[in-house]
């Protein structure tokens, strides 16, 4: 298979670790010495519609790269717990809607 870079940004990607759901493909970095695709990254989520900055970007060197597919990109990524859901503290309605 024949891919764009832009084909890239349409590929959801996902860890094959834990099964998580990272994003999609946002940017590649590239070794302009050597012309080769060095890693993607996926931007951090955005807090509050972006007024607020948001989390931290996701570097996944192409060597942690599994398998690139039709619609999405597995990969093999050690997180190290940076994206993974934070328990939230009490809220208003406490267990009304479990």
């Amino acid at each position: 298979m024949i891919a764009r870079i832009t084909d890239m940004h349409d590929k959801e990607v996902i860890n094959i670790s834990d099964g998580m759901r990272l994003g999609f493909v946002d940017d590649v970095e590239v070794d302009t010495c050597t012309a080769q695709v060095v890693a993607i990254v996926i931007f951090g989520k955005g807090k509050c519609f972006g007024l607020f900055g948001r989390d931290k970007d996701i570097v996944i060197s192409w060597k942690q790269i599994e398998v690139i597919g039709e619609e999405t990109i597995l990969v093999n990524f050690d997180h190290g717990g940076c994206c993974c859901p934070t328990k939230k503290g009490p809220q208003i309605l406490g267990g009304l809607f479990r």
